[in-house]
């Protein structure tokens, strides 16, 4: 029997598979899909064993943004109501740099509005060839607000500019030229592509990938003697873990 479920999660192996499933409103956000999201979030940050969580979408589309009932009630809310809505949404994305390990959207079709938003809150953005960005909000009187704060520590002030003031499409090419998108694998050959890519995180240490995850969203906004101060204190950190002193032990008896 099929799911119906608005988000589909499954931990296999070390990565948590989050599914974004409305493929028949192209997976658009609503209350329900929100809530699955930080639910599944939450559930594979407290999972040891995983590695890295790998979010996507079914069907043709990664996700398209709010739905029309999702509009229809932001135009009939109160100030208040829409306030709580917005600030559902900007739990989501901060949950997100919250997660310890890296968080990976894995974008076929289109990543529109909060499609694109959610997309760009993760940590690393991967992309079919094929695949569109944008964010259209201003088409409609709206403005992309809190995803702005993600958008600009991404990609250029002009390019940021250029993205939310447009309204416009872009290609996945185009994204990750805009730094946008880290990388572009074919279509035919994406759903493999991306399966190599994350499995990649099981070689490397998880200690080490948590404690960086967090020290580079900590500088931001940090002066540089602060920043070289916070690197300090977790490079201290960092050495007294186990996979530290396990990959130092390896690499001297390598040496010898």
């Amino acid at each position: 029997m099929e799911d119906k479920s608005p988000v589909l999660y499954a931990v296999e192996g070390h990565v948590a598979v989050v599914t974004l499933n409305r493929p028949e409103k192209r997976n658009a956000l609503n209350d329900a899909l929100i809530a699955g999201l930080k639910q599944a979030l939450r559930d594979a940050d407290a999972r040891d064993e995983v590695r890295a969580v790998l979010v996507t979408g079914a069907g043709a589309d990664f996700c398209s943004g709010a739905d029309l009932s999702a509009l229809k009630k932001i135009s009939e809310s109160s100030v208040t109501e829409n306030l709580e809505d917005a600030q559902s949404l900007l739990e989501l994305f901060a949950l997100i740099r919250g997660v310890r390990v890296p968080v990976v959207a894995a974008v076929r079709g289109r990543a529109l509005a909060g499609g694109c938003g959610l997309a760009t809150a993760c940590d690393i953005v991967l992309a079919s060839s094929s695949a569109r960005f944008g964010y259209p909000e201003v088409k409609i009187g709206f403005v992309p607000a809190m995803v702005m704060a993600i958008l600009r520590r991404n990609v250029s002030e002009k390019r940021a500019f250029e993205l939310i003031t447009r309204g416009a499409e872009i290609s996945a090419a185009e994204g990750e030229r805009f730094g946008l998108v880290n990388q572009v694998f074919n279509d035919d050959a994406f759903e493999a592509k991306v399966e190599r890519y994350v499995a990649d995180f099981e070689h490397v240490s998880r200690s080490a990938v948590m404690l960086t995850k967090r020290l580079l969203y900590q500088m931001d906004g940090m002066s540089f003697d602060a920043a070289l101060q916070a690197g300090a204190d977790v490079n201290t950190i960092a050495r007294t873990t186990d996979d530290c002193r396990a990959g130092i032990a390896r690499f001297l008896l390598k040496v010898k």
